[in-house]
């Protein structure tokens, strides 16, 4: 079987003429409506990667019962997708771990062999359920890594020190009004421990609650990581994204961290849908010979939006805006 796991191109649009933003939008957002399946109300906080010249993602599309799991789908340029109309059927050793509550924030990573995917996954509760697929047809179910209450696990995309690292965010059963960021260490993706703290909320848009969003891309000044920010007005959360750069070998080591958000709902598909004032990242693609970046978020937890920035520019916003 032939995986190329390598990018070949991105999805891109250059600044808008007068635009000074470090993350511009794609001017034809949103690239995935709700309806993109007959049974879906809403499909968002997604993830894509490249796959054999093209690309291939796990879907968060929440039915017409409002049930929430995921899909697999495809696209030929990264913009326009195709999605399975049925769920993934996840292969279990264990029975007892079929069993689930809602599927729901899927993250994509490749690792060595293999594309892992982690998402929150309801097993008497939020946690952090992990995956794997060769070729997006079949896939396997891990482990719940893991107790509930936790969220946003995201994997780093190669083992540091030995050791495979994730990110999530302990939380609760319920609309958490609280997180931070923390870190664990596994030595076969099943024991999880070694765990670290690695950054809590701050004033203004994240003063709420704060949590990992796409895998984290290395540079060579350290672990480039988007993450969202929520910040709770008079009407609710507001789901903002910035960024931070972490230490290369100790990834829990944050060494600049973004004051003011990077993109915040604005728009129309971002401040209106199912839940209002949301963008939220969940996948990044970096095209390292040009150093651009494509960003893939939910808005609104209704549609799929992409979102666009510069490696180097958005390091250099980060040392000159950073308050740690």
């Amino acid at each position: 079987m032939s995986i190329d796991p390598k990018l070949h191109f991105i999805p891109w649009e250059e600044r808008p003429a007068g635009c000074s933003d470090v993350v511009w939008r794609y001017s034809q957002n949103p690239i995935i409506p709700r309806d993109l399946i007959p049974t879906s109300n809403s499909i968002f906080n997604s993830a894509v990667v490249p796959y054999n010249g093209e690309f291939r993602g796990v879907f968060r599309a929440d039915n017409k019962k409002r049930e929430m799991n995921l899909h697999s789908g495809s696209s030929k340029d990264g913009i326009n997708f195709t999605l399975s109309p049925d769920p993934i059927e996840w292969i279990h050793e264990d029975a007892e771990l079929a069993k689930y509550e809602y599927r729901y924030d899927p993250r994509v990573v490749w690792i060595e062999d293999r594309f892992y995917i982690s998402w929150c996954n309801g097993f008497h509760g939020p946690t952090i359920g992990l995956g794997y697929t060769y070729d997006f047809e079949k896939f396997y179910f891990i482990e719940n890594a893991l107790l509930p209450f936790n969220r946003n696990g995201v994997l780093f995309p190669r083992r540091i020190n030995g050791k495979y690292v994730m990110f999530s965010r302990p939380s609760d059963n319920g609309h958490t009004p609280f997180g931070n960021i923390y870190l664990s260490q596994s030595p076969d993706m099943i024991h999880w421990g070694e765990h670290r703290f690695v950054m809590g909320t701050k004033g203004g848009w994240q003063s709420t609650k704060i949590g990992a969003g796409p895998t984290p891309i290395e540079t060579k000044e350290g672990w480039l990581l988007f993450y969202h920010g929520v910040i709770t007005s008079c009407n609710g959360f507001v789901y903002s994204f910035g960024a931070a750069l972490l230490d290369l070998d100790k990834p829990w080591k944050v060494i600049y961290r973004t004051a003011p958000y990077l993109l915040s709902p604005q728009t129309t598909y971002e401040c209106v849908g199912d839940v209002p004032n949301v963008a939220f990242p969940c996948a990044a693609l970096h095209e390292e010979s040009s150093g651009k970046i494509a960003i893939y978020y939910g808005g609104a937890d209704t549609v799929t939006a992409l979102a666009f920035c510069k490696v180097d520019e958005v390091i250099d916003f980060l040392k000159k805006n950073s308050e740690l």
